[in-house]
């Protein structure tokens, strides 16, 4: 019984960690799209520039879901603590 409750908790962990990772990194991409998009509509000439940083902080807004994801899966398959 005591094994079934730890992996209970293991597999919780894990679907929260990917869960909070794909929310955060859904709010970080939808606030710098939404910040590009501010930014084009006032000054249409900034738009090379501004392409590299939107791309830039997209790519770094998807690093925390690839993060949480990498958690998630040492949680189910890495773990020492679940036999």
């Amino acid at each position: 019984m005591e094994g079934n409750l730890m992996y209970a908790l293991v597999c919780i962990g894990a679907a929260l960690s990917i869960g909070l990772a794909g929310l955060g990194a859904g709010i970080g991409i939808g606030s710098v799209g939404n910040g590009a998009c501010q930014g084009l509509a006032r000054n249409p000439e900034v738009q090379p520039k501004l392409m590299v940083f939107m791309i830039l902080g997209m790519a770094l807004a998807e690093s925390v879901a690839i993060y949480g994801l990498v958690i998630s899966l040492i949680l189910l398959y890495a773990n020492p603590l679940v036999k």
